[in-house]
């Protein structure tokens, strides 16, 4: 919870069991997102500790201490950029995305299902994580009626049981008439 007591003052009640109470000093108006001139963070019966000239981030606000003198480190890697489309695989603040896989080698729901999750596998593999790690999961069938209970089986025998993501399975119409299914996940780095 942020109060302010004064334009310059904002008293914090910090997330976690001891609920202590953080007071930042800002030498200006400022707020989350803001470049801020020096800060001086007082605790009660702890030491005193200032950072200049950084951004206000929500990660300051939280319980541990150490973000307060630190900035967020924010990087993006991009992996697979041969098309002039898209990504495969871009990594940002831990967080692994995938394009959408499809596969058009078979004529068949289950096949092609086995090889997108392959294909899955391999970028995650790549990336340096795996399906363990998934957190979401989107899944576009061509026709919902035909083809979901035939993704789902090989999706079952594929998901990591003790790691499901969540998931949602909708009908579309595909960008090439032999493709049935197109997968796409989101997955946390190792």
């Amino acid at each position: 919870k942020i109060t302010a007591s004064t334009p310059h003052e904002i008293m914090i009640r910090t997330i976690s069991s001891q609920r202590s109470r953080l007071t930042i000093l800002f030498s200006s108006e400022v707020g989350i997102g803001h470049r801020i001139k020096p800060i001086t963070t007082r605790l009660p019966s702890r030491n005193v500790a200032t950072i200049s000239h950084q951004y206000i981030s929500q990660s300051q606000f939280f319980p541990t201490l150490k973000n307060i003198n630190s900035r967020t480190n924010m990087t993006t890697t991009r992996m697979g950029t041969d098309d002039p489309r898209m990504s495969k695989i871009v990594i940002h603040n831990g967080v692994v995305y995938i394009s959408g896989q499809t596969d058009a080698t078979t004529t068949d729901i289950q096949g092609q299902t086995q090889n997108v999750l392959a294909k899955v596998d391999d970028l995650l593999s790549e990336a340096g994580t795996s399906k363990s790690n998934i957190l979401t999961a989107s899944i576009w069938v061509k026709d919902i009626n035909r083809d979901f209970k035939g993704m789902n089986e090989v999706w079952n025998k594929w998901v990591d049981p003790e790691n499901k993501p969540v998931r949602f399975c909708v009908e579309a119409n595909m960008a090439r008439e032999q493709l049935l299914v197109e997968v796409q996940v989101t997955c946390a780095a190792k």
